[in-house]
């Protein structure tokens, strides 16, 4: 008797704690696929997104609004819309490479000091994602200087890579890259647009 009754209080136990789990959106991931799903609520094969393919994202660059004093660049923000039929996922943080003469084939790699942290971001058809890249500013007049000593360099366009999402060649809408040291922070890919 007294075992059926704990037996009974621990399934009781049980049953609430997936409830509240899913009444709160408490979310884990599959092992090794960092796709979110529901605790304790069965996941239908296929109703995890998968990875943005290259040709179902569009890659766009503006000059951020909050970047380094200077005459360069300074920071970028990178949208990515989702111009496929089917949601798809992007997550991490980027690869990028300046284009010399505005060629991939002529790609610079940049060393990129990623910042924050990364989650999967699921895209429904139409939806946008963001990161922001933060170069080392030129500064001055002119065709600037670096307070490094080395040069500015100047890119026409920068390919941007995304795990698993291909590389992607952006160009601003108002101007060109200009950068000093070949280095840059960059944060993960996010649905929250920053600025």
């Amino acid at each position: 008797m007294q075992k059926s009754s704990i037996r009974r209080g621990a399934m009781a136990v049980a049953a609430v704690s997936v409830a509240a789990a899913v009444m709160t959106g408490c979310r884990a991931s599959d092992t090794g696929t960092g796709t979110p799903v529901s605790i304790g609520v069965p996941r239908s094969p296929g109703t995890a997104a998968k990875t943005c393919s290259v040709d179902s994202l569009k890659a766009t660059a503006y000059q951020a609004a909050d970047r380094p004093v200077g005459t360069g660049t300074g920071a970028a923000i990178v949208q990515f819309t989702n111009t496929g039929a089917k949601a798809c996922a992007l997550r991490g943080h980027p690869t990028v490479a300046g284009a010399a003469n505005g060629s991939p084939e002529l790609n610079v790699p940049l060393q990129v000091t990623p910042v924050g942290s990364a989650s999967p971001v699921r895209l429904t058809p139409g939806a946008h994602a963001w990161l922001k890249l933060t170069f080392v500013q030129v500064q001055g007049e002119g065709d600037g200087y670096c307070e490094s000593g080395s040069a500015p360099v100047i890119y026409p366009t920068m390919v941007i890579g995304l795990p698993g999402a291909g590389a992607h060649q952006v160009a601003l809408d108002d101007g060109q890259f200009a950068e000093c040291d070949g280095t840059l922070t960059a944060t993960a890919v996010s649905a929250t647009k920053p600025s």
